[in-house]
């Protein structure tokens, strides 16, 4: 028990006390200046946007086989069976991030990549089956998809960083990186002979 001196001054005890209380300000956590912010805006905005793009994928996975089949050189072909198979992955990392999110994974149409799969359609249907044309005009396709998703992944993993949500972040960073790689591998293809044998036809 703490006592006092003639002179009022608090004895060791009652300072050993204050400096305990002290420490313990000290060391508590400061508070997540952003933290989850379930409630604001622009984290609602940021759900619906990882709903659009997991639509996207999911979509995009059911059509990458269709732009294999449709493919004439063998390496084009073994690109797009690469990158369904990454496309899957892709999907499962956005049920990774519902999951931290405490969301429920859910899908929302997204109109960007609906437009750029039927515009892929209509690219097979009005080029001819076994020509380096159709195999130019499916890496267009292909690309522009592409594009639309680094453009996706790139933004939302900002917003991810400005809300503090870094662990979803570092996910979608890496699927931004796989999108890029995904990019180059179809130019390198593109490249190396198709578009020079598509001139030519």
């Amino acid at each position: 028990m703490a006592t006092t001196t003639k002179t009022g001054a608090k004895t060791a005890p009652a300072k050993a006390e204050s400096a305990t209380k002290k420490s313990e300000k000290s060391v508590a956590k400061p508070k997540n200046k952003t933290g989850k912010m379930e409630d604001s805006e622009f984290h609602k905005f940021f759900v619906d946007e990882l709903k659009d793009i997991y639509w996207a994928e999911k979509h995009l996975a059911k059509a990458l086989p269709k732009f294999k089949k449709a493919a004439t050189s063998p390496e084009l072909a073994a690109t797009f069976d690469k990158h369904t198979a990454e496309t899957q992955s892709h999907v499962e990392t956005l049920d990774q991030i519902f999951g931290l999110l405490d969301e429920k994974a859910s899908a929302k149409k997204c109109e960007a990549m609906a437009g750029l799969l039927e515009e892929a359609e209509g690219i097979i249907e009005e080029t001819e089956e076994g020509t380096m044309i159709r195999d130019a005009g499916l890496i267009l396709a292909a690309q522009k998809v592409e594009h639309y998703e680094i453009a996706t992944y790139g933004t939302l993993k900002v917003f991810a960083e400005n809300m503090g949500h870094t662990e979803v972040a570092n996910l979608l960073a890496q699927t931004l990186e796989n999108e890029k790689a995904t990019d180059v591998a179809l130019t390198e293809v593109a490249e190396n002979f198709i578009n020079q044998n598509a001139a030519s036809e």
